[in-house]
């Protein structure tokens, strides 16, 4: 912390971690550059390794940004999530300060910084001239059009007051753009803030106009009547995380729209978003500047600003402090301005429950720029991804979206077709990203796919027919490189050159690490996989597709754990994933929790495809001894479910084949139960037992022939129980 006075004219306030306490100024930049401290990787809740940073290789401004998802642009809050109840109107003047008094305490002397105890006068100690008193009173009008209702607030730059337009009869809001008493720099205040008078947006706060009253620059504002989200969570405590998503979702949009104008906000923190009916507004205008004014003032607040946003803020530096204030109002952070200033303890309950949220802020906050998001419709489109899951978490339904990066779920097509089988964890089950429209070769790639109809072999052709045709495709590439995976190639180092080609060009690329983890689960080299997918995670925290491929590259390195907690959080968000479903039910099994996997099963509907494959795999699950044997009631479950399976009669005697044999193997000859208990003969008496068998052999039988019939026959006849005849 440093202890010096800040440099802005008219300012009395004092530096502390870089800002002014008082109008929120940067310190010089000289001064900063020793100071800056580097940020801490907290532990994800997951225990898997936060990815390391990729800022080192290379220079985000040196190459082109990922593709990404488009932002919602819809009216509602949280594209319609989140009800939002609106505040009543209230009565702007029951702002006006009774009395307009600065508190002692923020009485300095601008010129020596000495402390000052009346209100005007002269400065014992430098005779520096000084007033605190208000310089606008009620009454006064000013630029012959605003007449002054009267003070509202003391800031750093003076006075803020509640006016009155008496031409347009309209509440508005006059804030001085400097503290000075020079008419002549009132003046060059008003002409270098003229450029905000364009701010034309729905969520930002409206600028009339600009005048110079007397010696002060004055910005005449629209009045947003509502409650800052400070005094919302003041009254409130930490709100929830839906409610306080939606709000900053919402607000993405109007930083989208500065930035596109070259403008950026500089000082964002929940005292400048204002909640005004069902929507927020953003308020405060008086520090934002152009991204290319490398000389003008740089305001900040200690906890929300990036480390090096007093060199110049910049896009990434408005994200920064966006993730921080959205930090703030979910939970309280200990340390916000100190140890955690650039920060965020992933041991905190909230981020444990919606470990989503917290890797969308652990990127907004990387401490590297160029590991951030890069734009607000990226941040946003994310942010979104991470709002469905919490509003599943919350509410305990299924909150599905259509994702603008990666296509559906894949299982249905990459199915076996043999319906007894039991579903494995594959590579090729993963969803494909969607191919980016600007690609060379995105036309022939949309061609080849509709004409490829799942031979592999005929893809792998055509896709390197496209990489000769089109050497800067970068889609041609990551297709060839998935027909390579799906073909069994085993050769990672020489598959993975071809996406060494593309990370030479951006190393932000989030498909690399992508395929690079398809091919790794190809390899059977679980580890890498795990490294990739937690790095896609982290990179695209709202999508779905890294959760699962997570979740099963967890589950064949043994991690059921894990991977049983990801495939649970994909099947909350969206059920449609049935490669989720079935991972799950997996994973439930690997914990002896057999009824739970059947539940779990019973996510896929009857209408979709794979429903006989979920009710053949509930009953694979109820008689399975991978990790123990079955107990008698599963296996009188397994078979009572049997006749509800949509499946052919032959099929059908094969899982009944298989429950009497487990039958036979679980409970031994010999064997006596209670008296009065449920079960039936077959499940508890070997003879019964056999019959049964032989009775099921001789079915299959029918409905077979040739050896296989006599096959049947002769095994029929070996399992009946033996008689006398």
């Amino acid at each position: 912390m440093t202890d010096f006075k800040c440099q802005r004219s008219g300012c009395t306030g004092s530096i502390e971690d870089d800002y002014c306490n008082l109008c929120g100024h940067a310190a010089a930049k000289e001064a900063l550059s020793a100071t800056l401290p580097s940020a801490i990787t907290s532990v994800s809740a997951l225990s898997v390794p936060m990815p390391v940073s990729r800022a080192s290789t290379a220079s985000r401004r040196t190459y082109g940004s990922r593709p990404s998802g488009t932002a919602s642009r819809g009216r509602v809050l949280g594209a319609g999530l989140v009800t939002i109840n609106e505040l009543p109107s209230a009565d702007p003047e029951k702002l006006i300060l009774a009395k307009a008094v600065v508190p002692e305490n923020k009485r300095f002397c601008s010129k020596c910084n000495a402390s000052l105890i009346r209100e005007t006068g002269f400065c014992n100690k430098c005779g520096q001239k000084f007033s605190f008193i208000a310089a606008l009173a009620p009454g006064d009008l000013v630029a012959g059009q605003y007449e002054v209702r009267g003070a509202i607030a003391y800031g750093g730059l003076g006075w803020i007051y509640l006016g009155f337009d008496q031409v347009l009869s309209r509440y508005v809001v006059l804030k001085g753009l400097m503290n000075t008493a020079d008419q002549a720099s009132a003046a060059v205040a008003v002409a270098e803030k003229q450029f905000l008078a364009a701010v034309k947006h729905a969520n930002i706060v409206g600028i009339y106009n600009f005048v110079n009253h007397q010696d002060t620059g004055l910005i005449i504002m629209e009045y947003v009547g509502g409650q800052t989200l400070k005094e919302l969570r003041k009254s409130r405590g930490a709100l929830p995380v839906p409610e306080a998503i939606a709000y900053i979702h919402r607000i993405l949009g109007a930083f989208g729209y500065l930035h596109q104008q070259g403008l950026v906000y500089c000082d964002f923190k929940p005292d400048n978003i204002m909640l005004e009916g069902s929507d927020v507004k953003l308020i405060d205008m008086g520090g934002v500047r152009s991204i290319k004014d490398q000389d003008g003032d740089i305001y900040g607040t200690v906890g929300y600003s990036a480390p090096e946003a007093g060199a110049g803020p910049t896009i990434t530096t408005d994200l920064f402090t966006i993730a921080r204030t959205l930090a703030i109002l979910v939970t309280t952070i200990p340390d916000f301005s100190s140890n955690n200033r650039y920060t965020l303890p992933g041991d905190l309950p909230v981020f444990i429950k919606y470990e989503s949220l917290y890797r969308c802020l652990m990127k907004a906050t990387a401490e590297h720029p160029d590991d951030r998001f890069q734009t607000a419709e990226g941040m946003a489109s994310q942010l979104l991804g991470v709002l469905h899951e919490a509003v599943a978490i919350d509410t305990q339904k299924a909150q599905p979206f259509k994702s603008q990066l990666f296509g559906g779920d894949l299982l249905a097509n990459t199915d076996s077709g043999e319906l007894l089988a039991r579903v494995l964890p594959n590579h090729q089950q993963l969803p494909l990203h969607q191919i980016h429209p600007t690609d060379p070769a995105f036309q022939d790639l949309m061609n080849a796919t509709s004409d490829m109809r799942g031979d592999v072999h005929q893809q792998h052709k055509i896709c390197k027919e496209l990489v000769t045709k089109y050497p800067r495709s970068v889609e041609a590439k990551l297709r060839l490189v998935k027909t390579e995976a799906d073909l069994g190639y085993i050769d990672f180092k020489e598959t993975d050159q071809h996406l060494q080609e593309i990370e030479q060009v951006d190393p932000w690329d989030w498909r690399v690490p992508w395929y690079r983890g398809r091919i790794a689960l190809a390899c059977q080299n679980y580890q890498l996989a795990i490294d990739c997918f937690n790095f896609v995670y982290a990179d695209l925290p709202g999508e779905v597709a890294p959760k699962l491929a997570l979740a099963m590259a967890m589950e064949l390195n043994g991690d059921h754990a894990v991977a049983n907690h990801l495939y649970q959080r994909v099947c909350q968000i969206d059920p449609g994933y049935h490669t989720a479903v079935f991972g799950w039910a997996r994973c439930l099994y690997a914990n002896q929790k057999r009824s739970e996997a059947v539940q779990a099963l019973n996510l896929i509907p009857q209408t979709a495809s794979l429903f006989p494959k979920s009710r053949v795999e509930a009953v694979n699950l109820m008689i399975g001894q991978d990790y123990g044997a079955p107990s008698l009631n599963d296996l009188q479950t397994a078979r009572e479910a049997l006749p509800g399976i949509p499946i052919s009669e032959l099929e059908r005697c094969k899982l009944s084949e298989q429950i009497l044999h487990r039958a036979l193997e679980v409970k031994p000859a010999g064997a006596i139960l209670p008296a009065g208990h449920p079960l039936p003969p077959w499940l508890h008496e070997e003879k019964s037992t056999r019959q049964e068998l032989e009775a099921v052999l001789r079915s299959m039988a029918r409905l077979t022939n040739g050896e296989e019939r006599i096959a049947l026959v002769d095994r029929a006849n070996r399992i009946r129980p033996r008689t006398w005849l």
